[in-house]
C-alpha cells in the first residue's frame, strides 16, 4: 500500500469564544487549505484547547440556537457537558465520552458547562465537529447519541490503545451510527508507542494532535494542540508517541454535492437555507 503524504501542518489560530463556555481554535473551514468541501464530510471542526476556568454558580455555555442539515459531534476529554435540545433529548457528557446530536430536519439546542463542573470550575478540553449529511438525509428526522467511554470499543496496541468512536479500526467497529462512511478514532500512546492506520485513498483525512507530541510517518514531528492534512496519494500512514500522547483521528468519505451555509443552517441550495430560516422563524423546529 502507498504511503499518504503530509498535506499541509497547521498551527492554532488565535481562540475566540463561542457563547461564554467554550474557548476555540478553529481549523475547519477557516484555515487555508481547510474548506468544508476539501474537508468534506467534515465541515466545521473547533478546537477548546486545555483552558482552566474557574468556578461559577452560572454555568457558561451557550444558550438555545437552531441547526439544519448537518450533525454536531462534541468529544470530551477534559470536564463536562450538559444538552437539551427540542426533540426531548438531555445528556451529560464527561471525560471520555462523545455527544452524537443529528440535526437534519432542524432542531433546537443549547449545550454548557455541567453545574457541578461549573461549581468547581477546572480544566475544560473538547473538540466539536460538524459532520454534512447527504441531500437524501438532510430533512430525516433529528436523533441523539449519547456514547459514553464505557461504550466505546478500544483496540490495544503494544504502546497504547485506539478507541473506535465511529467507523472501523482493524475490524472493530465504532459506537456511533453515521450516513455516511465516517472514521472518528481516538489514539493514546505511550512514549515511543505506534498506531497504523489504512482509509481509502479518495477519503479526507486528517489528525489533531490532543495532548504530547507525535512523529508521523516516521519523518515529521507534530507538537500538540496541531493539525495534520493528508493529501488523498495513499492509504497508509503511522503515527509515534515522542511522549506520552493522545490524537484525534478523522477520515470520511467525501459528500460530492454542493455546500451552501449560513450561520447554523447547512444545505445544498440557497434556496433551502431561505426555507430553514422560514421554518426556523415559524417555530417548526420546536420549542426549548
Amino acid at each position: 500500500m502507498k504511503t499518504r503524504k503530509i498535506e499541509a501542518v497547521l498551527s492554532p489560530r488565535d481562540p475566540h469564544m463561542v457563547g461564554d463556555g467554550f474557548r476555540v481554535h478553529n481549523f475547519i473551514p477557516s484555515m487555508y487549505p481547510l474548506s468544508k468541501e476539501r474537508m468534506s464530510p467534515f465541515i466545521m471542526l473547533d478546537y477548546n484547547s486545555k483552558f482552566y476556568f474557574p468556578p461559577t454558580d452560572q454555568p457558561r455555555g451557550v444558550d438555545v440556537h437552531p441547526h439544519r442539515g448537518f450533525e454536531t459531534v462534541t468529544i470530551a476529554y477534559k470536564g463536562s457537558v450538559a444538552h437539551h435540545d427540542s426533540a426531548g433529548n438531555s445528556g451529560i457528557i464527561k471525560e471520555g465520552d462523545v455527544q452524537w446530536m443529528t440535526a437534519a430536519s432542524g432542531i433546537l439546542h443549547k449545550e454548557y458547562h455541567e453545574k457541578e463542573f461549573s461549581k468547581k470550575g477546572g480544566f475544560f478540553q473538547m473538540v466539536q465537529l460538524w459532520v454534512n449529511l447527504p441531500a437524501k438525509d438532510k430533512m430525516s428526522a433529528p436523533k441523539y447519541q449519547e456514547i459514553t467511554n464505557e461504550n466505546i470499543k478500544r483496540v490495544a496496541l503494544e504502546n497504547g490503545e485506539v478507541e473506535v468512536i465511529a467507523g472501523n479500526y482493524k475490524g472493530n467497529p465504532g459506537a456511533a451510527s453515521t450516513f455516511t462512511p465516517v472514521n472518528l478514532l481516538n489514539v493514546s500512546l505511550k512514549k515511543d508507542g505506534k498506531a497504523d492506520f489504512n482509509f481509502p485513498e479518495h477519503y479526507n483525512t486528517a489528525l489533531l494532535v490532543i495532548e504530547g507530541t507525535i512523529i508521523v510517518n516516521d519523518s515529521r514531528k507534530v507538537a500538540g494542540d496541531h493539525f495534520v492534512l493528508f493529501a488523498n496519494d495513499g492509504e497508509d500512514f503511522q503515527i509515534e508517541g515522542v511522549e506520552d500522547a493522545k490524537v484525534l483521528i478523522l477520515s470520511g468519505e467525501p459528500i460530492d454535492e454542493p455546500i451552501v451555509a449560513h450561520g447554523p443552517f447547512v444545505m445544498n441550495t440557497k434556496e433551502e437555507i431561505n426555507q430553514a430560516f422560514e421554518d426556523f422563524y415559524a417555530g417548526k423546529f420546536g420549542k426549548l
